[in-house]
C-alpha cells in the first residue's frame, strides 16, 4: 500500500444513492480500513438561517467550498483534520470530530467537485446520475422515514431546489471518471430498488479493466443481461457497461472474475457469494436483500481504488 491514502469521490444530488455506495464499498474493503466524509458537514448556515437567508444547501454560497479543498489536501497527505458535523435531523451543527484518514478515504455529498484544487485531490471521481423521478421517491422515503418530514414538504423542497441543482449539482458530472445511473426497466412501475438496473459510463480519464471479451455485436455467452457498448457522453467517446437487474449469478460472476483478476488485491473481495457485505439493499417491509446490479457496481469501484493504491505504491517505490 502507498504512504498516503487513496481519495475516492462521490458526488450527487440530495438522495441520489451516495451513501449506499459508500456504505456498501466500505464494507466491501473494510470499515477498519476506510474514513468516510461527508461533505454535506461543511454548510455555511444551520437550517433556520437558510430558511432566513432563502438560501438552499445545495448553493456553493451555502457551504464552505474553501474549507473543503483544504481538508482534502491535508487528507491527500495523510494529514489529520478537524471536520465540522451536521445534525440532519436537528439541522444544527454539533461539535467538530477530530479525523485521522486510514488507507482509504471516500467523500461523498453535494459539492465534492466544485473547485479545480479539490478535484485534483481524487484518485476516482464518480457521479451518481439516476433519473429525477427516481430520486425524487428515494428523497421522499428517506426524508419522510429518517427526518421527520411530510411528504409534502419534501416535495416542495425539490421544486425550490430545482434551480439549484441545474446549475450547481449536475455540471459536475463532467468531471467524473464513472457516471453511475440506477434505473426502473421500461415499463416498471412498481419501484423495487432490487430490479433496477445499472448504467456505468466509464470515461477514459482512468483506466478501465479490459472488458472487450464481452463486447460483442451479435451478443456474447453473458446473454443480453450484461452488455458492453460505445456511446458518447456530453460530447466525448465512452464506454458503457449496462448491467440488467434480471443478470443471473452466473453471469455476474462472469464480470467479477474479469475484475479480480486484473487487481491481485481484489480476489480477497470478489465472491459475491462469499461475501454478503456486497449488493446490499433494504427491501420494502426492512428485510435485507442483493442487488447484482449494485453488487457489481460496488465492485467495479473498489476495482478502481485498488487499481489506484497499485498505482501510487509503484511510483513510491520507483
Amino acid at each position: 500500500m502507498p504512504s498516503r491514502p487513496i481519495i475516492l469521490g462521490i458526488v450527487g444530488d440530495s438522495a441520489a444513492g451516495k451513501t449506499t455506495l459508500t456504505r456498501g464499498i466500505s464494507q466491501v474493503l473494510g470499515e477498519d480500513e476506510v474514513t468516510v466524509i461527508c461533505t454535506d458537514d461543511y454548510h455555511r448556515y444551520d437550517r433556520q438561517q437558510r430558511a432566513e437567508f432563502g438560501i438552499s444547501a445545495l448553493h456553493p454560497d451555502c457551504n464552505y467550498l474553501d474549507i473543503i479543498q483544504q481538508h482534502l489536501g491535508l487528507l491527500q497527505t495523510g494529514q489529520p483534520i478537524l471536520k465540522p458535523i451536521y445534525n440532519h435531523k436537528t439541522g444544527c451543527f454539533d461539535a467538530p470530530e477530530y479525523i485521522q484518514p486510514r488507507k482509504f478515504v471516500i467523500v461523498e455529498g453535494l459539492l465534492g467537485y466544485s473547485t479545480r484544487a479539490a478535484r485534483d485531490s481524487y484518485d476516482v471521481k464518480v457521479y451518481l446520475a439516476p433519473p429525477e423521478s427516481l430520486r425524487s421517491n428515494w428523497k421522499v422515503k428517506r426524508d419522510v422515514r429518517k427526518r421527520g418530514y411530510t411528504e409534502e414538504q419534501v416535495l416542495d423542497q425539490l421544486r425550490k431546489r430545482e434551480p439549484d441543482s441545474e446549475q450547481f449539482i449536475r455540471p459536475q458530472r463532467q468531471w467524473a471518471d464513472v457516471v453511475v445511473s440506477f434505473y426502473p426497466p421500461e415499463g416498471d412501475v412498481s419501484h423495487n430498488d432490487l430490479l433496477l438496473n445499472a448504467r456505468l459510463i466509464l470515461r477514459p480519464t482512468i483506466p478501465h479493466p479490459d472488458l472487450t471479451n464481452i463486447l460483442d455485436a451479435n451478443g456474447s455467452h453473458l446473454g443480453d443481461a450484461i452488455r458492453l457498448g460505445l456511446d458518447r457522453d456530453m460530447g466525448k467517446p465512452v464506454d458503457v457497461l449496462e448491467i440488467e437487474g434480471h443478470a443471473t449469478a452466473k453471469q455476474v460472476q462472469e464480470l467479477e472474475h474479469i475484475l479480480c483478476n486484473e487487481v491481485p488485491h481484489l480476489g480477497q473481495f470478489c465472491s459475491l457469494t462469499g461475501n454478503e457485505n456486497i449488493g446490499k439493499v433494504t427491501g420494502t417491509t426492512g428485510e435485507t436483500l442483493r442487488s447484482y446490479p449494485l453488487a457489481l457496481t460496488q465492485l467495479m469501484i473498489t476495482y478502481h481504488m485498488l487499481k489506484a493504491a497499485n498505482v501510487a505504491a509503484n511510483l513510491q517505490l520507483a
